[in-house]
């Protein structure tokens, strides 16, 4: 198994990494090496790095409040949505406790799952010393139930464009559940990849969140652009425009 190289720090929030932004939430575009909350690593984390933002953009020498709402993996990309008041927060995490979340992903593999599109169900356990999630076909004793839909999305050189929409949200679930379909997500060598990247991603990328705002009462919906990094570009033709969240039938 080849290993990734070691992640680099990538450098401080700006404008360009905002997605959404109003008085009660702030959605960023995650880039592939940043972790959302401090580990053993010690790397600064995202949630530092939009602390620092908003003070800054506010003005606020007392720093800014920013609550965790979930979390994405760190070799994975795209939007993560951060709190920015305490009411905020509670009410988000009652959304996702309570799946009233739409959560689009995009993911590339080599092999063409068959079939084409379908729901998987696994019992995921996580090993806290390797972080390595297994999957089980059946409730096993300290198991979590985790359920997502697929669909083949496109298919270009040999890779398949895969749409994911989870309706769980267990570590690392679309990577070993896709893994146990016989689709390793291109670059993921943890769950069965045969390399690993060379630039501290995996072909996972959080595209999209739909939800009804948790203050205003009004529906939100909020899409991450790809990385441009020569490899996701060559994908962008076949993901639907914002706003539509069925693929085409292939």
């Amino acid at each position: 198994m080849s290993k990734r190289a070691p992640f680099t720090p990538s450098g401080p929030i700006t404008d360009n990494d905002v997605l959404y932004e109003d008085n009660h939430l702030i959605a960023i575009n995650k880039r592939a090496g940043d972790i959302v909350q401090v580990d053993e690593t010690g790397d600064e984390p995202l949630d530092e790095k939009v602390k620092t933002y908003l003070a800054k953009k506010y003005d606020k020498p007392n720093g800014a409040f920013l609550g965790v709402i979930h979390r994405l993996d760190r070799p994975v990309t795209g939007l993560i949505l951060f709190a920015k008041t305490s009411k905020a927060l509670e009410r988000m995490n009652e959304l996702f406790k309570t799946r009233q979340m739409r959560k689009t992903y995009y993911a590339v593999v080599r092999n063409r799952p068959n079939p084409p599109f379908g729901d998987l169900v696994h019992w995921l356990i996580k090993n806290p010393k390797n972080n390595v999630t297994t999957a089980h076909g059946h409730e096993v004793k300290g198991s979590l139930r985790s359920e997502l839909h697929y669909r083949l999305a496109g298919e270009l050189n040999g890779y398949s464009l895969l749409e994911v929409n989870p309706v769980t949200g267990r570590s690392h679930q679309i990577r070993v559940q896709l893994s146990t379909l016989g689709c390793p997500i291109v670059g993921d060598n943890k769950y069965g990849y045969p390399r690993g990247s060379l630039h501290n991603n995996i072909s996972l990328h959080a595209r999209r969140l739909q939800f009804i705002h948790p203050i205003k009462k009004e529906p939100v919906e909020i899409t991450a652009p790809l990385p441009k990094d020569g490899f996701w570009d060559k994908f962008a033709h076949l993901l639907p425009p914002a706003g539509e969240t069925e693929v085409k039938e292939v």
